[in-house]
Parts: structure tokens; sequence; C-alpha cells
């Protein structure tokens, strides 16, 4: 049996405020998808994307996020059983630490 996969993920716009939803790329630009679903997205819509994108591209996505908020970190690193220190936003963070907001 061939299975089809979906061109797209079914999620909401909702994450996706900044940019033409219809226009994303899925494929090419994954990194960014996760970070808004991630960040932005409801968990409903995190299930989704790991359904769509499978657990070592989300894992190898994750860590090339530049920012993530303080709760959702907290929740990938654990989830996916990562060390916080191979994501470049722990790596930035830790550079910009004399901005403590």
């Amino acid at each position: 049996m061939n299975l089809v996969r979906n061109k797209r993920p079914n999620i909401s716009k909702k994450a996706f405020w900044d940019v033409d939803f219809e226009k994303i790329d899925f494929e090419k630009k994954s990194v960014f998808v996760i970070d808004k679903v991630f960040n932005y997205g409801s968990f409903d819509e995190q299930i989704e994307i790991i359904k769509f994108y499978g657990v070592e591209r989300i894992k190898h996505d994750l860590v090339q996020i530049s920012y993530f908020r303080k709760p959702v970190f907290a929740f990938v690193t654990s989830f996916f059983n990562l060390d916080k220190s191979s994501f470049k936003a722990y790596q930035r963070r830790q550079q910009s630490e004399l901005w403590n907001y």
C-alpha cells in the first residue's frame, strides 16, 4: 500500500498571524512551522505537528530554533528528553543574561 502524505498538517492559522498561511512550504520551512506551533499553537496542534513531521525531525529542528518562551522550552526539553545546552535558544539566552527580561 502506498501512503500519501498530506502537504500540510491539520492546524489552524492562529499561530501564523504574521505570514500568509496559504503560501507556507511546510517541507522547506519546517523549523519556522515548528517554532510557531510550539511557541504559539495549542497542545493539539503540537501533537499534529509531531505526527506530520515525526519525532526525529521535530527533535532535529527544535534545537535550531532561536527563541522559546520559558514554559515552552521547559516542556520541549522534558518531553523530547533533549539536553537544554544543545538548543540554539539556550545558547542565545546564556549570551544575553545581562538583559534579564
